[in-house]
């Protein structure tokens, strides 16, 4: 055996990656193709089927959260006693509200997302059905969820005073944006998981961690720590977060910084935070799509 067959031609790693992502790339549309319809009958039937045998049925989605934020409310303002504490220029409470409304749908995606193809694993394995499938009606599911707790939210800042202006409607393609980047990422979260009970285990461990290190409770732009604060605006579920809050409370563009006056300081200024997410968004798809692409055929003989 000669030298050169011991050594992988120069390349050959970088040209499978591209290989498998441009395969990948037209395998997905490709499985969607012509289940759209089955797509949303099938998103409502998995938030049917989560809340089986329970009389109010999928309510409970929407109460979960209310729940949840009821909580927060309560531990914040009452507990800590902060009712009169405003962030970004609105009372804690509202504050906390808009960017609890993202949060719901994030920690939703990726907990119940993860586990999707491994909890419908007959569509895998016994039936012909496209895996990709499985993870689109899984996510809009939730999404379903997000635009009814919206709605909610959205009734309640009209009441507390808030008119509707221009800049709420930047939550429309927010939305959309947030719901690709979560689809994206389960692409490769939910395989793994398949594969891996660790990593399911591993998932839910940080998910309520990383309500405290996401800026859904404090004002992640005020964070003394330089390091920490852009730390924290580099994280995708603190960019949706603040960037609901733009929309809805502070009149703002999500490229545009929150009123604090002249003396604060911005440890990333908004066009980067801006900058990097998308950077982010792209290396999601990217790799989701890789990666996808590289496990899905193995899935039958792993469930």
């Amino acid at each position: 055996m000669t030298n050169t067959e011991l050594v992988p031609e120069k390349g050959s790693r970088v040209s499978q990656f591209f290989k498998n992502m441009w395969a990948g790339i037209m395998q997905i549309p490709r499985e969607h193709k012509g289940f759209a319809k089955q797509t949303f009958m099938l998103a409502k039937e998995d938030l049917i089927k989560t809340y089986k045998g329970a009389i109010l049925g999928p309510f409970w989605a929407v109460m979960k959260p209310l729940f949840q934020l009821f909580v927060y409310w309560f531990a914040f303002t009452i507990g800590f006693r902060s009712a009169d504490r405003t962030e970004m220029g609105a009372p804690y409470f509202i504050f906390l509200m808009v960017g609890f409304i993202p949060w719901a749908f994030m920690s939703d995606a990726v907990s119940r997302g993860s586990k999707s193809i491994a909890d419908n694993r007959q569509f895998v394995t016994k039936v012909s059905f496209p895996v990709s499938v499985i993870m689109t009606y899984t996510t809009i599911s939730k999404f379903y969820v997000h635009i009814f707790l919206f709605s909610l939210g959205y009734i309640y800042l009209m009441i507390m005073g808030y008119q509707p202006s221009l800049y709420n409607l930047q939550v429309i393609p927010l939305a959309l944006i947030m719901f690709i980047f979560f689809l994206a990422l389960q692409w490769s979260l939910a395989p793994m998981c398949a594969f891996s009970k660790d990593f399911s285990s591993f998932i839910n461990t940080i998910m309520s961690g990383l309500f405290w290190l996401s800026g859904v409770c404090y004002d992640s732009y005020t964070i003394k720590d330089d390091t920490i604060r852009m730390v924290l605006l580099c994280n995708p579920m603190t960019y949706f977060s603040n960037a609901y809050r733009k929309a809805l409370i502070c009149g703002k563009w999500v490229w545009e910084a929150p009123d604090y006056g002249a003396g604060m300081r911005y440890a990333l200024h908004p066009l980067w935070e801006n900058a990097i997410f998308l950077a982010e968004l792209a290396l999601v798809v990217i790799l989701g799509i890789y990666n996808y692409n590289r496990l899905r055929k193995e899935l039958p003989d792993v469930l």
